[in-house]
């Protein structure tokens, strides 16, 4: 007897996170695998319903309930006066953004081992809603990304149908019973209940996995290439007398979104702003180089300035002779579009960057 009464006190005091059954979505898919990526939540149960009653008994609810109230872990965003937005963004919340607005650091410091004020996770935590979490607010919200109305002014037309293979597409899919075993319930076969409840988890799974490699991606990849993109952006002047050279050390570092940041950090004028970027194509000694425009902006395939148009869509023997005796042998290309180039060695390269800054 004291052995079942203290399983039920375990059971009783187990914390239950909360939220809505039926038809599921991204957001609280992912919302969920968010709260349990931390301590407090590692071993919570969920409770999918709607009774207002059964809401009550959980600890933190996520996207029903009609309340949003950090003091009371409730975190909805279907009430007709909700407009929160994350800071300094405008696409209104969605139950996974309120979750990431306030355990989002909490989840990066944790994964990080960093101290939660430490300035690389609020780096990263700016960077994971940027990345990830808006675009999951946006659809459970109904917002498009672009401007219909602009879009139709343009003339711009679609030449695919994308949606199905997004995401909140496929959660969508998970809707359905399983393929593989039409008709057949994972969990019982008197229980539709369980099984959507099944089905749910798959979904929370698939958000939270995608979530989980853009933080790492981004803690063990993007983070760490910021300070050697900076440290290389402080050298500039260095490299080539007109300082809008940048020379990175090795192969594989993500450096548009940092070499804009650092630049806008710095206050630099359009004139004095980096137009080319060089760096080994791979981490082995005697690997080629290559050389890089730079575009205006990260979504832009214009340039703040091409390599050489006599250069474009030439190779080898013919783009060395092209590029004169004062250039050693050994050129590989230049693309077509002049965006970027290449060299058997760095002096190459080099040479290369200096004649198209010239130019």
């Amino acid at each position: 007897m004291a052995t079942e009464v203290a399983a039920k006190r375990i059971k009783m005091d187990t914390v239950q996170i909360g939220t809505h059954n039926g038809h599921f979505h991204a957001d609280e898919a992912l919302a969920v695998y968010m709260l349990r990526m931390l301590p407090q939540y590692s071993s919570a149960s969920l409770v999918r319903t709607r009774d207002p009653a059964l809401l009550d008994t959980c600890h933190t609810v996520v996207d029903v309930g009609g309340t949003y109230d950090d003091s009371k872990k409730r975190y909805d965003h279907h009430q007709r006066e909700f407009t929160n937005t994350f800071p300094e963004h405008e696409t209104k919340l969605s139950s996974a953004g309120l979750v990431y607005m306030h355990y989002g650091k909490a989840i990066i410091a944790q994964h990080t081992k960093l101290p939660i004020d430490h300035p690389d996770v609020e780096l990263l935590y700016q960077k994971l809603y940027d990345d990830f979490v808006e675009a999951i607010d946006a659809n459970d919200n109904g917002i498009s990304k672009y401007n219909s109305n602009k879009l139709e002014e343009a003339g711009i037309e679609e030449n695919f149908k994308s949606g199905g293979i997004t995401l909140p597409a496929l959660v969508g899919d998970l809707n359905h019973e399983d393929p593989l075993n039409p008709g057949i319930t994972r969990a019982t076969t008197d229980n539709p209940q369980a099984e959507e409840d099944y089905r749910f988890g798959q979904a929370s799974s698939l958000m939270g996995n995608a979530f989980l490699r853009k933080l790492h991606g981004a803690a063990t990849a993007w983070l760490p290439a910021r300070s050697v993109v900076k440290a290389s952006f402080e050298q500039r002047g260095a490299q080539h007398e007109s300082s809008q050279l940048l020379v990175l050390p090795r192969a594989g570092i993500p450096w548009k979104e940092h070499l804009y940041n650092i630049e806008q950090e710095a206050g630099l004028p359009e004139d004095k702003k980096i137009l080319f970027v060089i760096y080994p194509e791979k981490e082995e000694p005697g690997s080629k180089w290559r050389i890089q425009a730079v575009s205006k902006d990260m979504a832009s395939f214009v340039n703040r300035k091409s390599l050489p148009e006599p250069w474009r869509g030439v190779r080898d023997a013919e783009l060395d002779a092209l590029l004169g005796a004062d250039v050693e042998d050994g050129a590989v290309f230049v693309h077509a579009a002049g965006f970027i180039g290449g060299h058997k060695t760095e002096a190459g390269v080099r040479a290369m960057a200096a004649k198209a800054l010239a130019s």
